[in-house]
């Protein structure tokens, strides 16, 4: 049995990865194993984030899909590396982290020791170009760029809006964008709260699919070909913004536009391949790079809130020190925060009375307003989505609390709903949550949040989409709740890291409830979301 034969029958690679190996070897019968099995790797890693992987490195790689079990013998390094070297569907290049193109025909690129599909590496040569660009272009003395970076309170909103106000005239045009929809209304209402001076109001606000205009065949409405109309665009929550999307976005820029990134880059990185805000920072403070004088780090909290400490036990999260984190959760150090260190078959139970409550408050909120505000109020957030403490499994037990009648799939008062998939003819965008309420004529719609106010849509008119009583904690990123349950299953995993935590304390803004037993908390802090890619070292390049 080949090496890829067993890969596949092993369960290591997914369809699309052994549909790849497979093409190599039917458009050219001499196409060797070990080619084969570094074109499907090189895709399995991008299911986990990554934009490369090293040929030392995989043992981490199949550790991530299954800790349990030995992966195959693979091909010796050497042997393999001469193998892809000679293969014509291979481009080899040092490993100095260049600029330079891969020529076409070419599907995987080997740069010294790292594997890339070819179209990723492109991905990252392209953004390392434009930023670095940007990062040395000024128009009437004003960079073509800025950074701003810190934790959640410490004043990204307000050095924006001093940006904004003093790089912009009364007549510039000024987008502000998110990768989802709540990310783009709370940074619209958080710099109205700024008081940005009234020349910088957002001309728009909007998420990055809608603002790029996402189109049914995949590409984008605004590229080099048909610029965005902004003279300034402002993107919040740069820490979820992918390698692809990143990409997409800097070629539909203006060339004279001004490009702000906002965000944490303690946070998660995006669901999909590339951690691009990382990447930045990191090659933000080497030596001589021309993007250290771009970037504002804010480090001093300004808006705490009374009786609410998460900040101090989100900062030791952060910094990896789980004696701090569980010596002060035991001693109730953290003001508003609530630890329970129970198991996956009391959490329903403890879950559900102050679930229950939060959610029929919303169905019984005296009009449509009240009941998005109460939505706003309280969430459920979860490390995964299947399992006892999964948001899958949640989800499928408040809604028949809460719905008795239909098993929690009617179309009642109060029902909250994900959407989680893109449809740009509607407008709706995965991350975008819905609410169920009766129209003037007693009719159940959908109601979305947006800039001009809510709009409705019929609930057989909705994209894909599932309930959001209890939300991933990737799916909760750009929205901030009153109230939070962050919730960690009993056995751990290996998706739990110290930045999945980080990113889930910093959802709540006046209480939280961490269910979480002393063990997965303790994995979690000492984990690091890592993503391997050769973004940073681009950026850090010499010109």
């Amino acid at each position: 049995m080949t090496v890829l034969a067993a890969l596949w029958h092993g369960g290591w690679l997914r369809a699309v990865d052994h549909a790849l190996a497979l093409s190599l070897g039917h458009a050219r019968a001499d196409t060797p194993d070990a080619v084969q099995v570094a074109a499907a790797l090189a895709s399995r890693a991008l299911a986990l984030g990554h934009a490369r992987v090293a040929l030392d490195r995989l043992d981490g790689l199949f550790a991530a899909i299954d800790p349990e079990r030995a992966p195959p013998a693979l091909p010796d390094p050497d042997e393999w590396r001469i193998a892809l070297a000679a293969s014509p569907w291979v481009h080899a290049v040092a490993a100095d982290g260049g600029r330079e193109p891969s020529p076409p025909g070419h599907v995987l690129v080997l740069e010294g020791d790292a594997l890339a599909l070819r179209r990723y590496r492109e991905l990252e040569v392209r953004v390392a170009t434009a930023l670095r660009r940007r990062a040395q272009a000024t128009l009437d003395s004003v960079p073509r760029l800025q950074l701003v970076t810190g934790g959640p309170g410490t004043g990204k909103t307000t050095r924006v809006a001093q940006l904004l106000a003093q790089d912009t005239a009364p007549t510039t045009r000024v987008a502000l964008a998110a990768p989802t929809g709540k990310a783009a209304a709370r940074l619209a209402e958080a710099l109205r709260e700024a008081r940005a001076p009234a020349h910088a109001a957002p001309v728009t606000a909007a998420t990055l699919h809608r603002l790029l205009g996402w189109q049914r065949d995949g590409g984008w409405r605004h590229g080099p070909a048909h610029p965005l109309p902004f003279e300034v665009v402002v993107v919040d929550e740069a820490s979820m913004v992918d390698l692809p999307l990143m990409a997409a976005l800097l070629e539909a820029l203006a060339d004279d536009a001004l490009l702000v990134l906002a965000g944490d880059p303690d946070q998660l990185p995006s669901v999909e391949a590339g951690d691009v805000l990382t990447a930045v920072c990191a090659a933000s403070e080497a030596p001589g790079s021309p993007l250290a004088a771009r970037r504002t780090h804010l480090r001093h909290a300004h808006r705490p809130v009374p009786g609410f400490d998460v900040a101090t036990l989100a900062a030791h999260v952060r910094d990896g020190d789980a004696g701090a984190v569980l010596a002060g959760l035991a001693a109730r150090r953290f003001a508003g925060v609530h630890w329970h260190p129970g198991g996956d078959r009391a959490l329903a139970a403890a879950v559900a009375g102050e679930a229950l409550a939060a959610y029929r408050a919303v169905a019984t909120a005296p009009d449509l307003e009240a009941a998005l505000q109460a939505a706003r109020a309280f969430r459920i957030l979860c490390a995964l989505r299947e399992g006892p403490a999964g948001s899958a499994t949640l989800n499928a037990q408040l809604g028949q609390a809460l719905d008795p009648l239909h098993g929690g799939h009617g179309w009642f008062r109060g029902r909250l709903l994900l959407v989680t998939e893109n449809s740009p003819r509607q407008q709706l965008f995965n991350g975008d949550v819905g609410l169920v309420w009766p129209d003037a004529q007693g009719e159940p719609r959908v109601w979305f949040e947006a800039d001009a106010g809510p709009r409705a849509w019929l609930p057989a008119a909705l994209p894909a989409h599932e309930p959001a009583y209890a939300l991933t904690v990737h799916k909760a990123q750009g929205s901030e709740f009153d109230r939070a349950w962050l919730v960690l299953p009993e056995r751990g995993a290996r998706v739990l890291s110290r930045e999945l935590l980080y990113t889930g304390l910093t959802r709540a803004r006046r209480e939280l409830h961490l269910w979480a037993a002393e063990a997965p908390l303790r994995s979690a802090i000492g984990r690091r979301a890592q993503r391997w890619s050769g973004l940073a070292a681009r950026l850090q390049g010499d010109d």
